[in-house]
């Protein structure tokens, strides 16, 4: 690609030497990846300054150096305002703007980015539209899921992502917006089709992350600048704060009267292998919904996607369905059980949140909570004492176990835990191998229990002294099933 076409839309001059039909071989921002011909874009990150490593992209071969400042090396420099905005400008450029050729739907707010964003892959596919996802867990085109490293990767990765999804034949993209990813331009050089804002509360400050809850707001509005619909939730108080200096057409959703769609007679449902949310949907249109998925919240996050997907023209009935039927990996996720009890994969790793799965749950009334989990490795042991006490108050009964011991004993993490759980009247079991703590689990549950294996959640591996191990509790749970199914036929032949 030219460099004048790789360049055309962040308007910078060219420096003198560099010729506008120099041919570009590609666009890094890693120096270790430099080759002949390419473009070494030199991002500012908060452990590193890529302006330092220009040399040695230069001496690989780089055809031109963008940067914010000069820099000394010995082939052409192009300056620009923000390194990280010239990537995403330039990535476009060089994946063929394929953002041009979808809708591209994003997502911000605090919580409910990952379930929202499945919720309206599910509606927009029950509709009939192929549609890819990039989020928390990863991205996901058609069957393949492809991790990623970040919530919103680096702009570079977010366009081969979607030249890829064009390709597959996808007509629509859904895509976390956090506020990482939007402060730093990972998500620039393109329009979405829409904004959703969720909710926004206190996370994020401090560190590398957001100077304060300000500055973490004013990088969330940067969704609606680059928008041409936002569809805010108007119960959140930030919604207006969140709405600055927006430029886009603005849409309402909320279970307040004001709301343009909004939501009314939410209430659970449950049965065995089956807790979800019922709601109604007034205003712009008129139905009943039942959403697959546990708590109340969850019913905000269905009414945002039904918001969504309203603007898009999606039929009702594939809302309906997309809703009925939506699982998102790894969160609060059933999984087919033989008895009368339900049983949960969830990603809860910390006290936080563990605490709000737990009282989600409970409030299904189950006959007992049982919450089987472990801790981290080489990670604060204050974690530990939280998450048993946590457990301990809420869960009828934790069984704790094994989860990513890394380099650490699996016996002093329990241990650990145990200090936390010493705080309560909780009861608890300690069963140190986890496939062994499922299958209790599996054999031990009784009807109108609710089982939740916490702290894994989407991850398909458990690491062990630094070996990452294949461990995905889906499928250690269907081996699981059928061991005991045939230890039981052949305890009855026997």
């Amino acid at each position: 690609m030219r460099i004048e076409t790789l360049l055309k839309e962040l308007s910078c001059p060219l420096p003198e030497g560099l010729s506008p039909d120099t041919e570009i071989t590609g666009v890094v921002y890693d120096s270790r990846k430099a080759a002949p011909g390419c473009a070494f874009v030199c991002l500012r990150g908060a452990r590193a300054d890529g302006h330092q490593f220009a040399p040695k992209a230069a001496q690989a071969g780089a055809a031109v150096i963008v940067a914010e400042e000069p820099v000394d090396c010995n082939v052409p420099v192009v300056i620009v305002p923000d390194t990280r905005y010239a990537l995403a400008v330039m990535s476009a450029a060089w994946f063929g703007h394929p953002a041009r050729e979808m809708k591209v739907i994003g997502i911000t707010g605090t919580k409910g980015k990952t379930t929202s964003s499945y919720m309206i892959r599910s509606i927009l596919e029950a509709a009939g539209h192929k549609t890819g996802l990039i989020g928390t867990i990863g991205a996901v085109i058609g069957e393949e899921m492809i991790p990623t490293e970040n919530t919103t990767p680096e702009s570079w990765e977010v366009q081969r992502l979607f030249r890829q999804m064009v390709d597959a034949g996808c007509e629509y993209c859904v895509i976390e917006a956090s506020s990482i990813g939007l402060k730093a331009h990972r998500v620039s050089g393109f329009t979405f089709e829409v904004g959703l804002f969720t909710n926004f509360s206190p996370d994020h400050i401090g560190g590398d992350e957001h100077a304060d809850m300000d500055e973490y707001r004013r990088c969330k509005s940067m969704l609606f600048r680059q928008c041409r619909t936002g569809i805010v939730n108007i119960d959140d108080p930030s919604w207006q704060g969140i709405l600055e200096n927006h430029t886009c057409a603005v849409r309402t959703y909320g279970f307040s009267q004001e709301a343009e769609l909004r939501g009314e007679n939410e209430h659970l449902v449950s049965r065995p292998g089956y807790l979800g949310v019922h709601f109604d949907v007034k205003g712009a249109m008129d139905f009943p919904v039942d959403v697959d998925i546990p708590g109340k919240f969850n019913a905000y996050n269905a009414l945002g996607a039904i918001a969504v997907c309203h603007h898009l023209g999606i039929p009702q009935e594939a809302m309906q369905k997309g809703l009925d039927v939506v699982k998102v990996k790894g969160r609060v996720e059933p999984v087919p059980v033989p008895g009368h009890y339900t049983l949960l994969i969830d990603y809860a790793h910390n006290a936080v949140s563990m605490e709000s799965i737990l009282s989600t749950l409970r409030e299904y009334h189950p006959a007992r909570l049982i919450c089987l989990f472990g801790a981290g490795g080489n990670r604060p042991k204050i974690r530990r004492y939280e998450m048993g006490e946590v457990s301990g108050c809420m869960a009828d009964l934790s069984v704790i176990t094994a989860d990513n011991s890394r380099y650490e004993d699996v016996l002093d993490i329990l241990a650990d835990i145990k200090v936390g759980l010493a705080k309560t009247d909780g009861k608890y079991i300690e069963i140190p191998d986890r496939r062994e703590a499922i299958r209790w689990c599996l054999e031990n549950a009784q009807d109108g229990d609710i089982v939740v294996l916490a702290g894994k959640g989407h991850e398909d591996y458990q690491e062990i002294q630094g070996v990452k191990h294949p461990f995905d509790e889906r499928v250690v749970i269907r081996e699981l099933l059928e061991e005991i199914k045939q230890e039981k036929e052949n305890s009855q032949k026997g």
